[in-house]
């Protein structure tokens, strides 16, 4: 189990990639959103390598219409 921060919540996963942790917390992969790892952000085709670290701050931001 990694210990992570996503959105600025404190989880215990087993997932190892980015790609992992979003599935299991929910978000669709075709879903509209941006992902950032410690304040970098990481391109959508690199969730499935990008491997997760203890301590890492992942930060999900989905766009938001309106007006």
């Amino acid at each position: 189990m990694t210990e992570v921060s996503m959105n600025g919540r404190l989880l215990q996963t087993p997932a190892a990639t980015l790609a992992e942790l979003l599935r299991q917390q929910g978000y669709e992969a075709q879903a509209a959103m941006a992902c950032a790892i410690n304040r970098q952000f990481v391109p959508r085709a690199q969730w499935p390598l990008h491997a997760l670290q203890p301590g890492d701050r992942i930060d999900v931001i989905a766009p938001v219409t309106g007006g």
